[in-house]
């Protein structure tokens, strides 16, 4: 059973469901909520549940209210045939983007200039929005790898690290490329070589029946076996769906067997404080022998 405002009414009819409530006003929507929560136990997603929302769901009904979101977010894992559809469309709309942004990659432009035009060149080609806000960093703005937007303006011999998704119809992906403006320099081409391998590497080590955990070991033992020690500073990768973050990470604190129609990115980087950082990321879609990258994007070693 679905219960709506009137506000939403008209996508309420697209639900498809037998059991759909529309309530004018909120005391409606109490009446309702305490007719259809007359039961001993209530399972909620927590990790996406407001405190507040928590508040007034306690105060309407009596029953034991239990966190099922762990629940939920295995249950998301696995992907049917229609989100797989929609993820392959997400992926091929930033794939595009990828090729297409490298021609206002001019010098003098603003990080924040490129992000805006990323979006437009999403929306642009069918994406309802971006799926998370653009990273766009240049220079030593691309050691931080949760950097957004800011005013840094590009000059010859930055890096350009865009990570940036698109939602369709409700399901994202997420991408990360990234250049050199203009000439690079030895060290550039290392790190970006050495992070290229570290995808390979983790691409190999994506399998059914493997543990997601034991890939991003195999990587981070890679990368550490080189100059880079300790430079690799997140989890492998995370699962994508209805969220850019669905739930579970490829990382060893995770608990998790990978199976057939999971999708997750793999997105190594290395970072050098006030200097610079690789990323290279794709989405995967995991087969019943073997992987499917879904972000074509080229990943070669580009200097623009």
């Amino acid at each position: 059973e679905l219960i709506f405002s009137l506000l939403e009414e008209e996508s309420a009819k697209k639900a498809k469901k037998d059991r759909i409530h529309i309530f004018k006003k909120r005391e409606e929507k109490k009446d309702i909520l305490k007719k259809k929560l007359k039961v001993d136990r209530i399972g909620i997603n927590g990790k996406n549940l407001s405190y507040d929302s928590y508040k007034k769901l306690k105060r309407i009904t009596k029953a034991e209210i239990i966190d099922v979101s762990n629940a939920l977010s295995k249950a998301r894992l696995v992907k049917e045939k229609d989100e797989i559809e929609k993820i392959k469309k997400a992926c091929n709309i930033v794939s595009e983007v990828c090729e297409e942004i490298k021609s206002y990659i001019k010098e003098g432009i603003k990080e924040y200039e490129l992000s805006a035009e990323m979006t437009y060149l999403m929306l642009k080609k069918g994406a309802t929005e971006p799926s998370f806000t653009n990273i766009c960093s240049f220079g030593e703005n691309a050691a931080e790898p949760h950097y957004t937007a800011g005013n840094r303006v590009l000059k010859k011999g930055d890096y350009v690290l865009l990570d940036f998704g698109a939602r369709y119809k409700r399901y994202v992906s997420d991408i990360t490329r990234t250049f050199i403006f203009g000439k690079a320099e030895a060290k550039q081409k290392e790190i970006y070589e050495t992070v290229l391998k570290a995808q390979e590497i983790g691409f190999e080590n994506v399998r059914v029946g493997k543990k997601g955990g034991n890939a991003h070991k195999v990587v981070e033992n890679f990368i550490n076996s080189t100059k880079y020690k300790g430079r690799f500073t997140h989890s492998l990768g995370h699962s994508i769906g209805l969220s850019v973050h669905d739930g579970y990470s490829l990382h060893p604190s995770i608990d998790l067997i990978l199976e057939e129609n999971m999708i997750f990115t793999v997105e190594p980087g290395i970072y050098i404080p006030r200097y610079g950082g690789v990323r290279i990321e794709d989405d995967v879609l995991i087969k019943k022998d073997k992987i499917e990258i879904l972000t074509k994007a080229p990943k070669n070693f580009i200097e623009l």
